[in-house]
């Protein structure tokens, strides 16, 4: 069977042999994980009820760690899982899990591509994935990776909330190099397009702003403030700021708590909607930079309850492939004076 190398750690407390060959495994707990986003308590419960076994064909608890960085910061993702990670977490690459053939970063892959970026992590169909972030940034773009295994049909997906309170209240962590991991074979899925949005259809709400009949579907924008206004410039060299006609400016750091970086309670959510003005009867479009915060917003309210979830979708390109395709002359960036 083939393997797959992943990170050894040099501290992991663990025979050396059973780095060789390996199958990490995690045991299913006998309770699931109570909702979508879990706390450190929740997750070391559900790993220290399920500890590894070299040999296991029981569904299992895996952490996935999807530390990512904006192109403007010097950080990256890898970097970061090896310093600090949890236990026998694997590394799940933003930049190499896409659709390659696109121009716009982080667009969705291939059904195919992430069938294979699963085997190659050695995640099972029945597996429950835990997604996490760095500790640096608390919530970033763990949700967007969790998205995207909901997307691809995977099963069992929750999202660590967060890494950084992991580290502050002890739980293991782990660091190191490489070791191997068991491939398994990954079905190829279906893609739930339910939950996507294409730049043809954001262009039409955009279009039918304030017009007349128009559905009413709203836009939030998980960009910064600056950015939205077009007062400050966008990370990527050459891309216009600005924001969408119609859409509301939530910066996706306003759902979360400024001092553990954790989501704000459900409460605070739903407060925090009502105060933008959303209205969780209407349809609504998260969208960001590249489509990785813009999931943010949407696991805030998943979190709050607003907002009927089969009417809520991500605009998948988001701005990064808005103000390269928009014509112009249709006058679809809009800036603040």
């Amino acid at each position: 069977m083939a393997t797959r190398t992943i990170f050894r750690s040099p501290r992991a407390f663990l025979p050396r042999q059973s780095f060789q060959k390996c199958q990490l495994s995690f045991l299913e707990p006998r309770r699931n994980l109570s909702s979508y986003l879990v706390t450190p308590k929740e997750l070391a419960e559900a790993l220290k009820q399920s500890p590894p076994s070299p040999i296991n064909s029981e569904p299992r608890v895996i952490p996935l760690c999807a530390s990512w960085f904006l192109p403007n910061d010097e950080r990256k993702g890898i970097e970061v899982y090896r310093e600090k990670r949890i236990p026998r977490a694997r590394f799940f690459d933003l930049d190499k899990v896409i659709d390659k053939r696109s121009p716009y970063p982080h667009m969705l892959p291939s059904a195919k591509t992430f069938a294979e970026a699963m085997s190659e992590l050695g995640i099972r169909k029945e597996d429950t994935v835990v997604v996490y972030d760095s500790k640096e940034l608390g919530i970033f773009s763990a949700p967007r990776v969790g998205w995207t295994l909901r997307v691809f049909g995977h099963p069992n997906v929750h999202v660590l909330n967060n890494f950084k309170l992991w580290v502050e209240e002890g739980y293991p962590t782990e660091s190191g190099e490489l070791y191997s991991v068991e491939c398994n074979p990954y079905p190829i899925p279906k893609v739930d397009e339910s939950k996507v949005v294409s730049f043809e259809q954001v262009r039409e709400v955009a279009l039918d702003h304030n017009k007349e009949g128009a559905e009413g579907i709203q836009i939030i924008d998980a960009r910064p403030n600056g950015r939205f206004t077009g007062k400050d410039p966008e990370p990527r060299e050459g891309l216009s700021s600005g924001h969408m006609p119609g859409s509301i400016n939530i910066p996706f750091s306003s759902v979360l708590d400024p001092q553990t970086k954790a989501f704000l309670p459900k409460e605070q959510l739903k407060k925090l909607f009502e105060e933008k003005g959303v209205d969780p009867s209407k349809p609504i479009i998260a969208t960001c930079g590249t489509g990785v915060t813009a999931v943010v917003i949407e696991t805030a309210l998943e979190e709050a309850g607003y907002g009927n979830p089969e009417a809520r979708r991500v605009y998948d390109g988001s701005w990064t492939e808005w103000a390269q395709r928009v014509n112009p002359s249709d006058s679809l960036i809009r800036k603040d004076e």
